[in-house]
């Protein structure tokens, strides 16, 4: 709807705002999966419900008041209340996740019965179904905390990115994450292809082309190929070599919602589809060999990046120039020193039965990216 009720009442597309005043008894566990209420004796407003909630992958509770003995209304993570059932549930304990559905665009006496049942939303049908369809979705979904998401892009041509973005994955996994390896540089060669898993059962890229709105989280983790206990969304043999920036939008953003982690293997060329990964990120690295004209190309990707990641730092790889180290790369990068990066030339392209960077758990690189996500994870409020 795009507008703000009253007393802190909230359309679905707004923003800020605070729910309605009142004592709140019950919150839905997060990230809990459960079914969604409705409550409704409208035949047809239901109907329209349950249409969304297929849409949507939930099974609801459909009811004409408040449960017996509240069970229902205390323990659903979302509830729908059709404007019909407003003063059935007048009574009801306050709890958050009340949404009152109506359709009458101006019936304005609509907030007040929502500020009586302590509803923080207000809906209008038809208006409101892709802001529902998303909502019931994160029930069905048990969505928690977002993933943290990481992007690794070279400062160069051959910083060595994918090597540290594979080995980054392989170490999320190794500590039991769930873990999404995600390959945006479709000219890269294929992240699956370093993984060990180029013929491994699974969708590629090309095959998420078409999507738009919302991706369903779990029935993209399984659709995927999985190698060395994370998932990995790569490129396929074919000559796709872009995706809509739609998609990779929707593609992310169902990736995120699982939780765990999420590692992004950028290109350095920025387009519409690298902005949208971009724009997911909650930290970038910046991989840079340790040399003036490394340091010089690096400067101009840490512009574009900057742009739109709030959080870049720089991971700087040797061997070194002469008068340069990590410090001093990041002192003229202007950027945080994530760490340096240690070398070991014979991970770079692992063939056949050899193993993927880190994967041992042992060794300079997976010993930097251990660090490196206790580091992270502590920063950004603990495991997902």
């Amino acid at each position: 709807m795009g507008i703000a009720g009253p007393q802190g009442l909230r359309g679905p597309c707004s923003e800020g705002g605070t729910p309605v005043t009142g004592t709140v008894t019950h919150d839905p566990p997060p990230g809990a999966p459960g079914r969604p209420l409705i409550v409704t004796e409208d035949a047809d407003l239901l109907d329209d419900l349950l249409r969304l909630c297929a849409a949507a992958g939930a099974t609801p509770e459909v009811h004409h008041g408040v449960p017996d003995h509240g069970d229902g209304w205390e323990t659903a993570p979302l509830v729908l209340v059709g404007d019909d059932a407003a003063r059935r549930v007048g009574g009801a304990a306050r709890r958050r996740g009340v949404v009152l559905v109506g359709r009458d665009q101006d019936d304005s006496g609509v907030w007040k019965r929502a500020v009586q049942i302590g509803a923080d939303h207000v809906l209008m049908l038809p208006d409101g179904e892709q802001w529902l369809v998303d909502r019931i979705a994160d029930v069905a979904e048990g969505v928690g905390r977002p993933a943290l998401t990481v992007g690794v892009i070279g400062g160069r041509g051959g910083a060595g990115a994918s090597t540290l973005a594979c080995a980054l994955a392989v170490t999320s996994a190794r500590e039991g994450l769930r873990t999404l390896l995600v390959d945006a540089d479709p000219l890269g060669g294929g992240l699956d292809v370093l993984l060990g898993g180029e013929s491994a059962e699974g969708l590629r890229w090309p095959a998420f082309a078409a999507s738009r709105g919302r991706v369903g989280g779990g029935a993209l983790e399984e659709s995927l190929p999985e190698l060395h206990a994370l998932r990995v969304l790569s490129w396929d043999r074919g000559d796709c070599v872009a995706v809509p920036h739609q998609a990779v939008r929707a593609v992310l953003a169902a990736a995120r919602r699982r939780g765990g982690t999420v590692v992004v293997d950028l290109p350095r060329r920025l387009d519409d589809g690298v902005a949208e990964a971009l724009a997911q990120l909650d930290l970038a690295l910046l991989v840079v060999p340790a040399d003036l004209r490394a340091v010089a190309a690096a400067g101009r990707v840490a512009s574009a990046v900057g742009m739109v990641v709030r959080d870049v730092r720089v991971a700087v790889r040797g061997p070194y120039a002469p008068g340069l180290d990590g410090r001093e790369v990041a002192r003229l990068l202007g950027l945080p020193l994530a760490g340096e990066v240690p070398v070991e030339p014979a991970l770079l392209r692992p063939q056949g039965g050899a193993k993927p960077p880190g994967a041992t758990g042992r060794g300079p690189l997976a010993r930097f990216c251990t660090v490196f996500w206790e580091r992270a994870l502590v920063e950004s409020g603990g495991a997902r």
